[in-house]
């Protein structure tokens, strides 16, 4: 693409440098190569931060797609299959191939990596692409869209103007909280106590190349291997209130893993013994951080995804609950779209005041509704994962009659 209509396009610019907005990034930079694109990051250096992901075969997919695979095949992993058992009993419920099985089903396999791993992947992927800039150490700080072009305004007193702007900045948005005025994420009430240990450190019998999922009464926990095996990502989520002192911006608090490995041993005490087995030797050579979880309501139409020259993507539009899995997946799909409709778009893009917008709209158009039913079948999938009574009962014998038909999701893998 030579853009001979405008030898200079104006930059694209992106807001946030997490998985998000790298993706995006990538995906920006591979449909309109002639053109800059500009990434601007609160943090000073992408540090190492954060847990283990599960990544879907629809998000492998992309990867794939991106030349990525044999950068995710040196530190993922693949497990075989995701197991799910009775947090009271240990009785297995259900099983979903994985594995091969994933592959020759859908084509891609399913993934479990650690984020910083997978930030990195993105990350020297995009610094491979020489018409992408990263700035770092710039908070963001507001953004003015006159119908013409972007400006984004930074807390130093910078500013970057553009074609357009991807508000990739996380649940905490400040790009979402001035383009939709809709006020904060909610906290629905869980908190994640995560946990990441060397395989190595763990007794044998505990260590696992699986993913494993006990589901009990108002508790949950998941586990599977991370970096190439080596260490077990632990996630134990309960009920309850938002901790004293919590921050929006810096949910991690490391200084008091033995407080909340008291916590689990309470909240867990009903649990089998293998279950407690394990969250006692993961707070022994471990550390437990915890994470009251955010989200929003499911997506109401397009007008939460894009407006004017300005789109949210990834956690900034669709915030959502863990229990499918899928947040990084749904971050990965709509970075896909983007470069899709910019492609299509080619040299013509910015080539009328009304042709970002249009693009723009096009891409909220296509992705919200399949945005939301993620968000909706993660709220409802916690419900499951936490039910009492009639509901639980309900929930593990469909797991025992049904088993991968329960499990399985192809209208998610498929796409």
């Amino acid at each position: 693409m030579n853009n001979q209509n405008n030898p200079n396009p104006s930059p694209i610019l992106i807001a946030g440098a997490g998985i998000g907005g790298l993706a995006a990034a990538l995906a920006c930079s591979r449909a309109q190569p002639s053109r800059t694109i500009q990434v601007w990051e609160r943090a000073p250096e992408l540090t190492e931060v954060g847990a283990g992901i599960q990544l879907g075969p629809n998000a492998t997919r992309i990867l794939q797609r991106w030349g990525l695979e044999s950068a995710l095949r040196k530190v993922a992993t693949f497990p075989e299959k995701l197991s799910i058992h009775s947090a009271q009993d240990d009785a297995e419920l259900g099983q979903l191939r994985l594995g091969d099985h994933a592959i020759q089903k859908y084509g891609s396999p399913y993934a479990a990596i650690h984020r910083a791993d997978m930030q990195q992947i993105l990350l020297s992927a995009v610094q491979d692409r020489a018409n992408v800039e990263l700035h770092l150490g710039h908070g963001i700080q507001s953004f003015d869209d006159d119908g013409k072009a972007v400006t984004l305004k930074m807390e130093n007193g910078t500013q970057a103007h553009g074609a357009a702007l991807i508000g990739a900045d996380g649940i905490w948005s400040v790009i979402r909280t001035q383009l939709l005025q809709d006020g904060k994420p909610r906290f629905p009430g869980y908190l994640a106590y995560r946990n990441l240990i060397a395989q190595s450190a763990l007794p044998a019998t505990l260590r696992s190349q699986h993913v494993t999922v006990w589901m009990g009464t108002n508790l949950h926990v998941v586990q599977y291997p991370v970096r190439g095996g080596e260490y077990l990502n632990v996630v134990a989520i309960l009920h309850g209130s938002v901790p004293a002192g919590w921050n929006n911006l810096a949910n991690w608090d490391n200084a008091n893993s033995s407080v909340y490995a008291t916590q689990l041993q309470d909240a867990y005490r009903s649990c089998c013994p293998r279950l407690r087995e394990q969250l006692a030797a993961c707070s022994s050579v471990g550390r437990w951080r915890l994470w009251a979880l955010a989200d929003r309501p499911p997506m109401q139409g397009a007008h939460q995804h894009a407006r004017g020259r300005v789109a949210l993507l990834g956690d900034a539009a669709h915030p959502m609950r863990p229990y499918m899995a899928q947040g990084a997946g749904m971050a990965l799909e709509d970075a896909a779209c983007l470069e899709t409709i910019l492609t299509q778009a080619g040299d013509t893009m910015g080539a009328t005041p009304t042709s970002v917008q249009e693009l723009l709209e096009a891409f909220a158009i296509q992705r919200w509704r399949r945005n939301a039913r993620v968000q909706a079948r993660s709220i409802r999938n916690g419900e499951l994962f936490h039910a009492q009574g009639f509901m639980r009962w309900g929930r593990d014998w469909g797991m025992k009659l049904l088993g991968e038909k329960v499990l399985d999701v192809p209208w998610l893998y498929r796409a």
